[in-house]
C-alpha cells in the first residue's frame, strides 16, 4: 500500500488519514518515484531513483539507449515488472518526454516522465 501523492504533497481522505493506493496504482506511484528521483541523492538508499537527469549529457544519437539502460536499472528492485521498451520525444527545447512501456505480472503498463536535456 502506497500513499497517494498529488504536487509533492499527500491527499486527504476527508476523514483525517490520506487516500492510498493498491496494486497496479501503488506500483505505478514507485515507478514515477523511482524514475523522477535522481539516484544518488538518497544517502542511505544509494541504489534509489534514475540516472536520466543524465541524457542531455548524451549525443542526441545515444540518448534513446541510455533511456532504456536507466529506466531498466532504476526499476530493478519492483519485483514482476519488466520493461518491454522506452520512447524519448524530444522537442528541440531543450526538453523530451519518456514514455516507458512495462509488464506487471502479465498486465502491460505505460508511464510517461518529462526529462530535461
Amino acid at each position: 500500500m502506497e500513499l497517494k501523492l498529488e504536487q509533492g504533497d499527500y491527499v486527504p481522505d476527508g476523514t483525517g488519514g490520506f487516500e492510498s493506493l493498491e496494486g497496479a496504482q501503488a506500483l505505478l506511484a514507485r515507478v514515477l518515484f523511482r524514475l523522477t528521483a535522481r539516484r544518488g541523492k538518497f544517502p542511505f538508499l544509494p541504489d534509489m531513483g534514475s540516472r536520466l537527469y543524465l541524457l542531455g549529457r548524451e549525443k542526441p544519437s545515444a540518448r534513446e539507449a541510455l533511456a532504456m539502460q536507466y529506466v531498466t536499472e532504476a526499476l530493478a528492485q519492483e519485483a514482476d515488472l519488466a520493461v518491454l521498451g522506452t520512447e524519448l520525444r524530444e522537442d528541440g527545447t531543450g526538453a523530451a518526454v519518456l514514455t516507458a512501456t512495462l509488464e506487471w505480472r502479465g498486465t502491460p503498463l505505460a508511464v510517461q516522465v518529462d526529462v530535461t536535456l
